[in-house]
């Protein structure tokens, strides 16, 4: 693959034991001002699971799928990772890469779709990285986003499949993402590609019904965020007649806390509460679905003009690299 010499994968991270948990949610929080009382409620979901959150060994897993097929193409290309709340630390990451003589690689984030903390925060992660190593740091591209790219929406789309066959054909698809602010929503855009992939996966049931809700909101009551929540929103279903869901975590690359917890623990408890059968659909990333690593090396390919843009939506493609001040916060500026 010419022109670059590296792959690095850059994702969020997650604690691996309960010795890391209130660690990691300081470092996810950093500026936020949020009390500890809310960091130990959320401490508790991990606790859950042991203090381990999945996204570590997912993202382990992602790497090496991607070497092998990096090899298998020829391309026999080192692939780093690195994370931004949690060990391996990005900086830590670049360094080693500046250490083994990279000096142009290629990142991949594990955020599908343009958002402020799924797009700006992490070119600004990788620059902030760039910037503490210092003049050894090697250039890093970012590959785009990838919501509507076939090696995405296939795998959704066959768990949508047999999500249906198992449930029947009156079952409700029930999309879902990360909730975000209004305002950052308004600036960026989120939901549009949200909308476009949940269209685009519910082509594999086109005679079942299906809505957007949104999950894992963090933020205070007093401030606007998108809705309904995926709770609120089964509650609605069952008032409606609704017996049979399938949830499509469509917002997210792998099975991390925000699936395994709110989804699979809480809308689950709250499912059974309303005596509704569920079916989750599982992530394309997480074990990884080979289409989904055949879909890295392709979009690896393309950014450095190998192979062609592929999309199936009609929304317009994003430059990259991103503009200038893409996906703004929407907070007001800090005086």
């Amino acid at each position: 693959m010419r022109d670059i010499d590296a792959v690095l994968i850059v994702s969020f991270g997650g604690p691996e034991g309960p010795d890391d948990v209130i660690p990691f949610l300081q470092n996810v929080t950093r500026g936020r001002n949020i009390p500890d009382e809310r960091l130990a409620v959320v401490g508790a979901h991990y606790a859950h699971f042991g203090g381990v959150s999945p996204i570590n060994d997912q993202c382990r897993r992602m790497v090496d799928a991607l070497g092998a097929v990096l090899r298998e193409h020829g391309d026999d290309l080192p692939v780093y990772w690195g994370n931004r709340n949690w060990h391996p630390y990005l900086t830590d990451t670049v360094q080693q890469m500046a250490d083994d003589g990279i000096t142009h690689a290629l990142a991949i984030v594990t955020s599908a779709y343009s958002s402020h903390s799924g797009c700006r925060q992490y070119n600004d992660d990788i620059e902030a990285a760039r910037a503490a190593v210092g003049a050894g740091a090697p250039r890093i591209d970012r590959v785009r986003h990838y919501f509507d790219h076939p090696g995405f929406v296939e795998p959704f789309r066959d768990g949508v499949r047999r999500a249906v066959a198992a449930l029947g054909p009156d079952a409700h698809l029930v999309f879902t993402a990360h909730s975000i602010p209004t305002t950052m929503a308004d600036s960026c855009d989120y939901e549009a590609q949200l909308r476009a992939t949940a269209a685009l996966v519910a082509e594999a049931a086109p005679d079942v019904a299906w809505t957007l809700a949104w999950q894992s909101r963090s933020g205070p009551p007093t401030v606007p965020w998108l809705e309904p929540d995926i709770n609120d929103h089964l509650r609605q279903l069952a008032a409606a007649g609704t017996d049979a869901v399938v949830i499509v975590p469509i917002g997210f690359v792998s099975d991390h806390m925000e699936v395994v917890w709110d989804l699979d623990t809480e809308a689950r408890a709250t499912a059974d509460e309303l005596g509704i059968r569920m079916e989750r659909v599982a992530t394309p990333g997480t074990a990884p679905d080979p289409r989904f690593i055949a879909m890295l090396h392709a979009l690896l390919a393309e950014r450095v003009g190998e192979a062609p843009h592929q999309t199936l939506s009609a929304l317009p493609a994003r430059p990259m690299p991103c503009a200038e001040g893409c996906c703004p916060s929407g907070r007001p500026a800090r005086p």
